[in-house]
């Protein structure tokens, strides 16, 4: 089983269609025309310590994906408002996860907006 994490904290899975599915390792460019008509598209993180995942969502954006991105895997909850940031609407992270980092943790992170360096030195421009 899997835990879907939000902004609002641990909740249901409500995606009821495909999946979308990317290594963290693939070039978006690569793929030509086959994210045509995606919806939802969930990339996966094989270890925390791999960020490679949050600048392909970064890209993906740029190139116009609008649908649901979904981080998948090994993200912990010091990196919440990063897969925010780069583009994700949620991230799926396994019940034992869960269990280490409950809810309340990834709640502190959930205002990911209002913690951002660079929306601070907008203000001050």
């Amino acid at each position: 089983m899997s835990v879907i994490v939000t902004d609002r904290g641990f909740a249901p899975d409500t995606h009821n269609g495909d999946w979308f599915d990317l290594a963290s390792d693939i070039d978006p460019s690569a793929l030509g025309d086959q994210l045509d008509g995606a919806q939802a598209i969930r990339i996966a993180f094989p270890a925390f310590s791999d960020g490679r995942g949050f600048t392909l969502a970064a890209r993906l954006r740029r190139m116009g994906f609008a649908g649901r991105l979904r981080a998948q895997g090994h993200v912990i909850a010091d990196q919440y408002a990063m897969a925010r940031r780069s583009g994700f609407d949620e991230v799926e992270i396994s019940d034992e996860l869960a269990q280490r980092q409950p809810e309340d943790q990834w709640l502190a992170r959930a205002n990911w907006q209002g913690h951002d360096y660079r929306a601070r030195l907008r203000r001050t421009a």
